[in-house]
């Protein structure tokens, strides 16, 4: 482990000519992945990352770069190397503090659970979804492991390190007639150890992912139509996620490409919503001790009853902006340079009951699963397709409709929230932009959006 005097050495020849800050980001990360499918174990890979990226801002130009040798002298001469972007005075290295002190809440680590515990799960649990009905071509269960241990050092007087396990199971169906073929999907994880598949209902998983692909396969295509749309909670805040929390990063603000560019404390949301990014939460998926710049987590307002409250800030952006960073600065690994991310994003819990939603609705679409789809976050127009779907009519659910995509504007959705239910749900997913991908949890109650545009190929 390399120490702070020779941490404070390298951040000192960063800054000797004209740099203004300096940051040292070093990684040593092992991830296991094993596959099993109807029955068998079909992959089973084990790999490690191991280097460390040095940082170097003036002002807010940067300059970044990443090696695989974490020796003193390695890191020394990339120090060198990258400080010869900059001309000017040498900056200012604080000694390094204290690091904070941080639990982490596992019991089984990886390396601790023999390889053939984990294949007799994956090969039972993916064979009881191929063996659900005859209509299921393939079942899988895919399971991931992660154990990430991180030193960050930067020349305000930051050091910190953090311990990072993070554990998720994915289920899939693929039900097949001789219309089509039909796929669902479900993905819980958390920051955890092999623990985790203890608290999951592995055999109930199984035949609701089956169940669903057999479902929806049967189900008639929707025609295209404006609707009111209620969207499930959990995987449902997506939406949210992609279209409002990408808009409202630093990322996208510092630079002017976002809709809410310079709308802090304007209505930017119907009453009804209010929204946070917490990366405090104990095990959450999307948590941390640490963010990758070495500040602590926050539990960050955005909207509060429909007004903009806040955006999600790291240094770089933070200084173009005059902000201070709020815990929101993520990476995927040292080959990356951190910036704004998400970490928990979800819309707080409402009022109303989930079924007040249904039953004040007399026409409409449940979307009740969302797959995948796109977003302009300089725009927040998207689209995302609904992986299990019902219509809803006179206030019942009714039958199941497949094809169906939903299509809109980020801004225009908020506004057009017009119940929030009280089951606020989070669910797990991997999220991409320019610092790589990143872990990281959606989440929402159920809401119910009026005059949505949904696409399908119905007539």
């Amino acid at each position: 482990m390399i120490t702070k005097e020779k941490l404070t050495e390298i951040l000192k020849v960063g800054v000797s000519t004209g740099a203004d800050f300096a940051e040292i980001f070093i990684e040593s990360t092992i991830d296991n992945t094993m596959r099993g499918m109807s029955g068998e174990i079909e992959t089973a890979t084990t790999s490690e990352t191991y280097g460390a990226g040095i940082r170097l801002l003036q002002g807010v130009d940067e300059v970044y770069g990443y090696t695989n040798d974490v020796s003193f002298e390695s890191l020394k001469q990339l120090a060198t190397d990258l400080s010869q972007s900059f001309e000017g005075k040498p900056g200012l290295v604080l000694p390094l503090g204290e690091e904070r002190p941080y639990k982490v809440k596992i019991e089984r680590r990886m390396g601790d659970v023999p390889h053939e515990e984990r294949a007799e799960i994956l090969k039972r649990v993916s064979k009881r979804i191929s063996d659900y009905s005859p209509k299921i071509v393939q079942g899988v269960m895919n399971l991931l492991e992660s154990e990430q241990s991180v030193i960050i050092a930067n020349n305000r007087g930051v050091y910190q390190t953090d311990y990072r396990p993070y554990i998720r199971a994915a289920f899939s169906a693929v039900a097949k007639d001789e219309n089509g073929m039909q796929d669902s999907f479900f993905g819980p994880g958390a920051r955890a150890g092999f623990e985790f598949l203890d608290t999951l209902n592995l055999d109930e998983i199984a035949d609701d992912v089956a169940e669903t692909a057999i479902r929806i396969l049967g189900a008639d295509k929707i025609k295209p139509q404006i609707m009111t749309v209620v969207l499930n909670n959990g995987f449902g805040g997506v939406i949210f996620h992609e279209a409002c929390g990408h808009p409202l990063e630093a990322s996208s603000i510092s630079k002017g490409l976002s809709p809410f560019v310079n709308k802090i404390g304007e209505v930017v949301a119907s009453e009804v919503v209010s929204a946070y990014d917490d990366g405090t939460i104990d095990g959450a998926w999307g948590g941390m001790n640490t963010d990758d710049e070495g500040n602590a987590p926050q539990k960050n307002l955005l909207i509060e009853n429909g007004i903009l409250k806040g955006y999600l800030v790291d240094y770089r952006n933070g200084k173009g902006m005059g902000v201070e960073p709020n815990g929101s600065s993520r990476r995927q690994s040292y080959r990356y340079s951190p910036t704004s991310r998400m970490n928990t994003t979800y819309i707080a819990a409402g009022k109303s009951k989930f079924e007040e939603l249904i039953e004040n609705t007399e026409y409409g679409l449940f979307a009740k699963q969302l797959g995948g789809g796109s977003v302009n976050p300089a725009t927040g127009e998207f689209n995302f397709s609904v992986m299990e779907g019902y219509m809803i009519r006179d206030g019942k659910l009714a039958e199941p409709v497949k094809g169906a995509t939903l299509i809109g504007h980020g801004a225009e959705v908020l506004m057009n929230i017009d119940m929030v239910a009280d089951n606020l749900l989070l669910s797990q997913g991997m999220c991409g932009a320019s610092s790589g991908s990143i872990p990281v949890d959606v989440g929402q109650p159920a809401i119910r959006v009026q005059n949505m545009t949904v696409g399908g190929g119905g007539q």
